[in-house]
């Protein structure tokens, strides 16, 4: 039952002057519900009937009457309100919940549709850091969005994989490193080597050279540059598939800066062809000042290449691959003009495609003891943070629950769940301090309060013994308490759009703990095993309907939702 196609039905019954499409427009949802679920103004009609808008109300109610879809239609000013039948209401929500199951909210809006999502994306031999969580898990709910909205969803981890920090490292480890103490042990090796190397080379700057010398070789495919360079990335990458494993997190292809080197000369020469590349003191750029921005450097004077030209390849590879409908990027926002500058230029090159590739930004994590600084050394391990949580979850279990089964297993699930959905909880565009003790709160609007609630709900039909099922007076749950739930539940289809459209998971986050919220209060006040069956069928259905569409809101977020807690 679509209750807005209904009122622009009743109005377009008396009111022909106006299409059901231009009265769907009008519609509105008042910021109240005692002002009713739907409202439509009647000023644009005023031009029409030459009369007060506020006439126009009074008449058109007048007209429709009485309607078993509406408890009441009223006149108030110049608008119309209407307080939809809460049984009908509750029956046309909770009947496709029970159909669809966990496939509710989704659609095929999608179908036929490749979109890309580039998320997570670190740097080769380097600490992946509490920095890189947000991409990590912001990317990952995305990748889950548009797959259950029906786009064939492609994930790429687009390693930094390439450039003249892997000059520095060969340099490093050919002084100082140690190949069976690095395997033991490769990112926290190779980043003291990285450490060392800057360190040394503010007092022998001739490191520098050397560093750039070795990156030469390896664009020039020396046998020893590449051997090193294979070497470095496989035994970063095991380490970094040890967090993805945590997160339950998988990708479609590894396909990083490395992989491009190849496909450079190609970029160069349609630039050539369309004479937008400038010499400029030895090096080739852009000239992208026309356009707001500063000149963008495509070819160093060596002829070496820039991480600006590679995303330039990279997007030209993936279009001709996948034919995308979206290439998305979850990328930090200080690299927003980095964005721009190669997003414009590929446009100059003559491809209308580009503006179907979108920057999705975020905030930036900041340390309480300062900013984050891999040459430093100052840089907090997200497997560490993910582990804390795990052990602090474990305590609680220990203390509050332990007897619980599978304690390990639902550590993990609370533990990690807390971490992605505190990421996940406010607009990604915001900056913020990283704090351990916010990190592990479990009270609040925390993961594990919604996750409670999942636990809670499954409890009671657990207790309650008999099968749910749809067939049941609807009109039971016309109480307050239970249709603020199934408000919520009906809206959360389009809180999975809205989150698409925006690109932006927080919203289904928040709406979740809304839903959880609610839920709640339901479960205080309104007993569900009562002793009438009818109220307890009726209220068993919506439990199970909330819990439903919990676990399915928390899957789109990357959170587990554990069956016991």
């Amino acid at each position: 039952m679509d209750f807005k196609q209904q009122i622009a039905e009743l109005i377009n019954k008396n009111v022909e002057e106006m299409s059901k499409e231009e009265l769907l427009g009008l519609i509105e949802v008042p910021p109240n519900y005692e002002m009713g679920d739907y409202a439509i103004p009647c000023f644009k009609m005023a031009k029409i009937f030459r009369k007060a808008p506020n006439v126009i109300s009074q008449e058109i109610v007048e007209m429709i009457g009485d309607n078993k879809y509406f408890e009441k239609i009223q006149s108030v000013g110049p608008y119309i309100n209407f307080f939809i039948n809460r049984g009908v209401f509750a029956e046309t929500v909770l009947k496709e919940v029970y159909e669809n199951k966990e496939k509710y909210g989704a659609t095929d809006i999608g179908k036929g549709r490749n979109v890309i999502v580039e998320f997570s994306s670190p740097n080769i031999a380097k600490p992946f850091h509490i920095g890189h969580i947000r991409t990590t898990v912001i990317g990952h709910s995305l990748y889950k969005i548009y797959n259950f909205l029906g786009f064939n969803t492609i994930a790429i981890n687009h390693l930094g994989d390439y450039g003249t920090q892997f000059g520095k490292l060969i340099v490093a480890y050919k002084e100082w490193g140690d190949r069976e103490i690095i395997e033991a042990n490769p990112i926290p090796e190779l980043l003291k080597l990285y450490i060392k190397f800057h360190e040394v080379a503010e007092e022998k700057p001739e490191l520098d050279d050397q560093a750039r010398e070795w990156f030469h070789k390896l664009e020039n495919d020396d046998v020893e540059a590449r051997e090193l360079w294979q070497w470095i990335r496989d035994v970063s990458l095991k380490e970094f598939n040890r967090v993805y494993d945590m997160l339950n997190i998988k990708y479609d292809s590894f396909a990083g800066e490395s992989f491009y080197s190849d496909k450079m000369p190609r970029v160069i020469d349609i630039m050539n062809k369309k004479e937008i590349l400038k010499d400029s003191q030895g090096a080739r750029i852009v000239d992208l000042e026309p356009y707001g921005m500063p000149p963008a450097l495509i070819q160093k004077r060596d002829g070496s290449t820039l991480y600006i030209t590679r995303d330039i390849a990279a997007a030209l590879y993936r279009k001709e691959t996948y034919d995308f409908y979206r290439n998305i990027y979850v990328v930090g926002s200080q690299q927003k003009l980095h964005f721009e500058q190669w997003m414009k230029i590929v446009e100059l090159m003559g491809f209308e495609w580009a503006n179907q590739c979108i920057h999705v930004p975020f905030g930036m994590v900041a340390l309480e003891e300062g900013t984050m600084s891999t040459r430093k050394g100052r840089v907090v391990f997200l497997e560490d943070v993910l582990n804390k949580a795990v052990d602090k979850t474990k305590e609680i279990i220990e203390e509050k629950s332990p007897n619980l089964e599978n304690k390990d297993k639902v550590a993990k699930q609370i533990g990690i769940g807390a971490v992605v959905f505190q990421e996940l909880s406010n607009n990604r565009i915001k900056d913020y301090t990283f704090s351990w003790e916010r990190t592990l709160a479990f009270e609040g609007e925390t993961g594990p309060y919604v996750q409670y609630t999942h636990a809670r709900a499954t409890s009671v039909l657990s207790k309650a013994g008999i099968e749910v099922t749809d067939d049941i007076d609807y009109s039971l749950l016309s109480n307050e308490e239970a249709i603020n739930v199934v408000r919520l539940i009906h809206d959360f289809k389009q809180i999975v759009i809205d989150a698409m459209e925006k690109d932006e998971p927080s919203i289904i986050t928040r709406h979740i703990v809304d839903l959880a919220q609610a839920f709640n209060k339901f479960y205080h006040d309104c007993p569900i095993l009562v002793d009438d069956e009818e109220l307890k069928k009726a209220r068993l259905l919506l439990v199970n309907s909330a819990k439903g569409v919990i676990k399915t809101g928390l899957s789109l977020i990357g959170v587990e939702a554990p069956e016991k807690m």
